[in-house]
């Protein structure tokens, strides 16, 4: 169970405490709640942009970085299709420099034409290295554009392509701040070693005269249902031959989340799983085969990626998949199966929350989603399940139709 409090500031601000006595840091965790699916089609790619000029000199601040670094700290900052984090860790001390900097960041950004041709440049060089000139580096805008054909979940993070990013001006960065970044679209977690009171009026200091403003209303495109399998080959100079698949499930606050997510491990998570035994053990078509889920607010993607063995057969291959989602659809999960993947979740979700900063994140994330009660009950959701849970879901996930099949690698 971790402890927490709560407060909630006039200006909207709301504001989750985690005390830690043991350690002498304090971690400081800003979740603005919009990412790349807030973004217009012609206009991809700006909210990681945002996320590196929040980095960039302020009116008052010339490098983030440096001033963290000379009070022992350090700083980053993730971007994803739901969401930007930005985080602080740092002496406990000397907390009240990090709040300073967000706060900062948050009203007094110079967004200078040069600034913004700058960080242009920054993301555009990390396009190139992670995804164009990265083995398998554009399988996410060739899973997610064959998935989606309406929602803004269709292009990644990084955006739909470069000359989108060129074309950014200052005006395109300065509009989505001020639409997106308000002290009412955030949760700040504080966990370390600072107490609930000096932490409120410190928040107070730093962020209770800051204005909130109203943002303009959520109104993504909703995806209508998938009614015939899509397919696609992709040629391309890489290592191995890959297959992935891509199969539309429930958002991250859904009931039948947590049994789409066991689905996930039942099938390939570790060497007990029904791929790596039916697939990697039982036949000699692969190298490597998982199973994922993609976790948006929204319904998202239920992942499947095999690594074909040289020589291995497209299409054999595939249909060695199929009979195993076939087998399960059919006869189900056992009880010992569902308890051993209950228990691994629960014993990972340990270990990933045992530190000050790792708690501040996930509270944060938990406040964002349905309030940070959520991570102390979740667990109960997962040991709830019954194998007749799993197998509701399987028939409904794995379903043929629902399918989007990607054969990419030399031989495609």
């Amino acid at each position: 169970m971790i402890q927490f409090n709560k407060y909630t500031f006039d200006n909207g601000l709301r504001l989750i405490h985690h005390q830690n006595t043991v350690t002498s840091m304090v971690a400081v965790n800003m979740l603005y709640d919009v990412g790349s699916s807030d973004e217009e089609p012609n206009k991809t790619g700006l909210a990681h942009l945002m996320e590196h000029l929040m980095f960039s000199r302020t009116k008052h601040i010339t490098k983030f970085d440096d001033i963290m670094t000379r009070v022992g700290g350090n700083s980053n900052a993730w971007t994803n299709i739901d969401v930007t984090d930005y985080y602080e860790e740092l002496p406990a001390v000397n907390l009240e420099t990090a709040l300073w900097l967000e706060s900062d960041r948050l009203l007094n950004l110079d967004l200078t034409d040069e600034n913004v041709e700058v960080q242009k440049n920054v993301v555009i060089e990390e396009f190139k290295q992670r995804y164009l000139n990265q083995p398998y580096g554009d399988i996410l805008h060739l899973m997610h554009g064959l998935a989606y054909k309406k929602h803004s979940y269709q292009w990644p993070t990084i955006g739909k392509d470069i000359d989108t990013i060129k074309a950014f001006t200052r005006d395109d960065v300065a509009d989505f701040h001020h639409q997106h970044y308000a002290v009412n679209n955030a949760v700040m977690c504080i966990s370390g070693n600072v107490g609930f009171e000096d932490t409120v009026k410190l928040v107070e200091k730093w962020f209770g005269d800051i204005e909130s403003h109203t943002r303009p209303p959520r109104c993504l495109p909703q995806e209508p249902k998938q009614e015939s399998p899509r397919f696609v080959t992709h040629h391309s100079n890489v290592p191995n031959n890959m297959i992935f698949r891509t199969y539309h499930m429930c958002g991250r606050c859904h009931d039948d989340y947590q049994a789409t997510d066991l689905l996930s491990d039942v099938l390939g998570n570790g060497t007990s799983s029904r791929f790596h035994k039916d697939l990697i053990q039982g036949t000699d078509m692969f190298s490597e085969v998982s199973a994922s889920v993609l976790g948006s607010r929204d319904p998202g993607l239920f992942y499947i990626r095999a690594c074909l063995a040289p020589g291995a057969d497209f299409d054999k291959a595939n249909a060695a998949i199929d009979m195993v989602l076939k087998s399960l659809n059919d006869e189900g999960v056992t009880r010992n199966e569902v308890d051993k993947y209950v228990n691994k979740y629960i014993s990972n979700k340990l270990f990933e929350s045992v530190g000050y900063a790792e708690k501040a994140s996930l509270l944060s994330a938990h406040e964002l989603l349905w309030g940070a009660d959520g991570i102390n009950t979740e667990n109960d959701k997962y040991r709830i399940l019954l194998p007749t849970d799993i197998q509701r879901v399987a028939l409904q996930v794995l379903n043929p139709n629902n399918c989007s099949t990607i054969f990419y690698g030399p031989d495609a």
